[in-house]
């Protein structure tokens, strides 16, 4: 497991510290949520201010990673209603399709994630990366455990329909 659940807080921990020593597992959790690295880095920058706005420079909660986790999340859900509010359908078609992907470089479990919506995948991201159990998934996102559970059953089974991912095999 990437951490602990609650962080740890040793005294009076600083903003700084605290950046120092969870940046990169920050972000790389904000990566699974959003599949972008710079959307990432700013999800987690965001939540660094959003840390500081509220303590200071000197850290005085219990659990700073899992505030750290929760903004990063409510962030990334915020951004993801508001940009799929702006988007505009367009009825000209473009000159030349996208570049194909290297199929060797694709990794089949992300791209499925990325097809679920914004909670359920981040119940699965809670779940099966930073190994939380359902009521810290619950506190996380700030909803009730059969909430939690709920939303990881629709999500397994909108995996399991998919083609790469059923028994059968594609």
């Amino acid at each position: 497991m990437l951490g602990t659940w609650e962080g740890t807080l040793r005294g009076d921990q600083t903003l700084a510290d605290f950046a120092a020593e969870q940046s990169v597992a920050l972000t790389r959790f904000a990566y699974l949520l959003c599949g972008d690295r710079q959307r990432a880095e700013d999800l987690v920058q965001d939540a660094f201010l959003a840390l500081h706005r509220r303590f200071g420079g000197t850290l005085s909660l219990a659990a700073p990673v899992a505030y750290a986790r929760k903004a990063i999340v409510n962030a990334h859900i915020s951004q993801s209603r508001k940009r799929s509010a702006s988007e505009r359908v367009t009825d000209s078609v473009p000159d030349a399709p996208a570049p194909a992907a290297d199929r060797f470089e694709q990794d089949a479990m992300w791209h499925a994630l990325q097809g679920l919506p914004e909670r359920q995948r981040a119940v699965l991201v809670l779940r099966y990366y930073l190994d939380l159990s359902d009521p810290q998934i619950a506190t996380t996102l700030g909803c009730r455990e059969g909430t939690v559970r709920s939303l990881a059953a629709r999500g397994f089974a909108a995996l399991r329909r998919l083609p790469e991912f059923s028994k059968d095999g594609p």
